[in-house]
């Protein structure tokens, strides 16, 4: 029986897998599970498997979120985030049966709980206002929240900092992320941290007395966009900046001795498309050392996709032996699983050209938990034992995957008009036939400085079930081709990067005679959405356009974006006070007599990464100047409506990408 072609809403059915956990014994794992449920809403339920067990077993339920699952040391009890109370609270659940005890109040939420090695403690961060009592925490009632919002939506904002928004948190207020130690024993609460910056908990050490943040504690730090890695002393609370102060640094760990700290960052050399590098700091001689001197490819995963949902574990991790660290890596379109040694001896431990999302190290085995996605299955948990064997422990989304035809895409390479090597992909049509023809869309993801690769990707799937050829690559200035690549558009956009996407569409016109040339679209996202822009104003060759979150002007988008006032300058290398002209030069906004190509433009209202504006510009532009163009707007959305948005918005916009396309295509 032959499958079906995917579906627009058939997302709305997928189980998305992210955060494995072993136990202290290797026993078992735990991990979260995130599905859509009847009422269209997100929901995140705890799953634990042990070893010897071919099934999983459900933990938590209900049309709740549940998440960050953490083993105790003495394996007797996990803690977990749940907002079934209302807001992200601390939850305690024993592993011999019973119910879930909550922990936290806090007005404001407590997330990312972890143990301390000895199992005494409950480390955890919670937003605090200055003067909040951590002993004196209540959590409001859903009545009360909404008073208070309503409250607050009647008083004027005030501003007073620069960076006032986020895109993920909108309006930013005068509460701070703080590091909370909760006393399992007593059972009451210490403040660590205080004060008008943010702190980021990373690690504590294994006797307890220190514990490692990362963050900019600086008087400057509003204007300074830096990260350290600083040591707390728990005593005393002294804090100690171990890192340079010039570059941004993260993911700090304690090796099991407590004898030396790895961590991750860079110096900015390239500012925001800098290689992701390791550190190793040896406490004792106050030495910093960079394992990763040698190697062309960021550290961590950079893979664009729109079916990922929750975090994962990218590494470092210490091995028990102390003598290696294991990581995950993005390279040519694909994320590994390395081990590299203290003096720096690389080594590949899972390489299948897939999608490595996440993993877990059992110590006593020398074994792995791996969350593995493919172009073809969404996601699912493998055990990588000692001697590099691999079983798969899941078995995600099966009727799904029975049911519907998923096509596989086929690697490409070309030479772009200047020699430059430039790595893709094109995916055939659901109903592909020999001798047939079939129109092409271009997909061009955001950053710039991610990439395209071996995942699961719904919306790719989707265009092909809808009868088109899909082409994606990852052009310069995306990570996974080595620094000089991934540094290549700075400072260069709409140039190599735009004759890269059109050497692509050259290329596969000469070598697939399938496509039909006749019948080209466009579409992408972000940086993808300037590209977008960008072309459709530079050439007439394609016959249909979808611009998404876009960027259509430099200018306005210094002063709107709540990364523009930075962003420009570590683009572009420049901003709207030293060169107003030629941030219009590279503008779209500035062709926009030139376009031809029907255009639908689809924004969120609450974008505040590239606001609405800048898609609201180019709609007035290019309608008084009369040409085909739409605009759809999507209430109560972000910068991250095709992956993370409300579903039903999710079903509106793929509905309106495939109905653009059909008409002019």
């Amino acid at each position: 029986m032959a499958k079906r072609a995917i579906q627009v809403d058939d997302f709305l059915n997928f189980e998305v897998y992210s955060d494995p956990q072993f136990s202290p014994d290797g026993s078992k794992y735990a991990y979260v599970s995130t599905t859509i449920n009847e009422n269209k809403d997100y929901e995140s339920n705890l799953f634990i498997q042990n070893m010897n067990e071919a099934d999983a077993r459900q933990w938590t339920f209900g049309h709740n979120k549940n998440s960050s699952p953490r083993f105790s040391p003495d394996n007797k009890s996990v803690v977990f985030q749940s907002n079934r109370s209302g807001m992200p609270q601390l939850w305690l659940l024993p592993l011999d049966g019973g119910e879930a005890k909550q922990l936290t109040t806090f007005k404001n939420g407590a997330v990312d709980p972890v143990w301390s090695k000895d199992g005494k403690f409950i480390i955890f961060t919670a937003l605090l206002e200055e003067g909040d009592d951590v002993l004196d925490q209540k959590e409001l009632s859903k009545e009360e929240r909404q008073k208070e919002n309503e409250e607050t939506n009647k008083k004027p904002l005030v501003v007073k900092k620069l960076n006032y928004k986020s895109d993920s948190l909108g309006f930013l207020d005068d509460k701070k992320s703080q590091i909370i130690l909760y006393d399992v024993e007593k059972e009451n609460f210490i403040q660590l941290t205080n004060g008008d910056y943010h702190y980021a908990y990373q690690d504590i050490s294994p006797n307890g007395t220190t514990v490692l943040f990362s963050g900019n504690i600086s008087e400057n730090a509003e204007y300074e966009l830096k990260s350290d890695i600083y040591a707390l002393d728990i005593a005393s609370r002294e804090i100690t900046r171990l890192t340079d102060g010039k570059g941004s640094y993260y993911s700090a760990v304690f090796s099991p001795s407590g004898n030396k700290i790895a961590y991750l960052g860079h110096k900015q050399e390239y500012l925001n498309a800098t290689l992701t590098k390791l550190y190793i700091y040896d406490l004792e001689t106050k030495e910093h050392t960079c394992l990763s001197t040698e190697w062309d490819f960021p550290i961590g995963d950079l893979i664009a996709g729109d079916t990922r949902l929750g975090s994962s574990e990218n590494g470092p991790v210490w091995s028990n032996d102390e003598n290696r660290l294991f990581f995950i890596g993005s390279i040519y379109g694909a994320t590994n699983l390395y081990e590299v040694s203290l003096q720096g001896e690389l080594k590949e431990l899972y390489n299948v050209d897939s999608h490595v999302f996440g993993f877990s190290y059992n110590r006593l085995k020398d074994s792995f938990i791996i969350g593995v996605s493919t172009p073809t299955n969404p996601c699912n948990f493998y055990l990588l034992d000692a001697n590099s064997q691999v079983k798969q422990l899941t078995d995600a989304n099966r009727k799904f995957l029975d049911e519907v035809e998923i096509g596989t895409p086929e690697r490409i390479s070309f030479k772009a008009k200047d020699g430059w090597d430039v790595h893709g992909w094109i995916l055939r049509p659901y109903d592909y036939k020999e001798g047939a023809k079939y129109p092409l869309i271009l997909e061009i993801h955001g950053g710039p400085h991610v990439m395209y690769g071996q995942t699961f990707f719904h919306e790719m799937q989707l265009l092909a079930a809808k009868g088109y050829v899909v082409l994606y690559i990852n052009p310069r200035g995306s990570h996974g081709y080595g620094q000089t690549y991934v540094n290549a558009c700075r400072g260069d956009y709409g140039g190599g990067d735009y004759q890269d996407l059109m050497s692509a569409v050259d290329y596969v016109l000469e070598t697939y005679e399938f496509i039909d040339k006749e019948r080209l679209g466009v579409t992408g996202g972000s940086y993808g959405g300037f590209m977008t822009n960008w072309i459709v104003g530079h050439t007439n060759r394609f016959k249909a356009a979808i611009t998404q979150r876009s960027i259509s002007n430099w200018l306005s988008f210094y002063g709107v974006s709540d990364i523009g006032y930075f962003f420009n300058k570590w683009q572009h290398g420049f901003d709207l006070l030293d060169d107003p002209k030629a941030l219009w030069d590279i503008s779209p906004l500035k062709y926009a007599s030139n376009v031809d190509t029907p255009l639908l433009i689809l924004h969120s209202e609450q974008d505040y990464r590239c606001p609405i504006e800048q898609g609201e510009q180019l709609y007035v532009t290019l309608k008084h100047l009369k040409k085909e163009v739409e605009f759809v707007r999507f209430p109560g959305a972000n910068h991250e409506l095709s992956r993370s948005g409300k579903p039903e918005l999710r079903i509106e916009r793929l509905n309106h990408i495939c109905s653009w396309f059909e008409k002019y295509l």
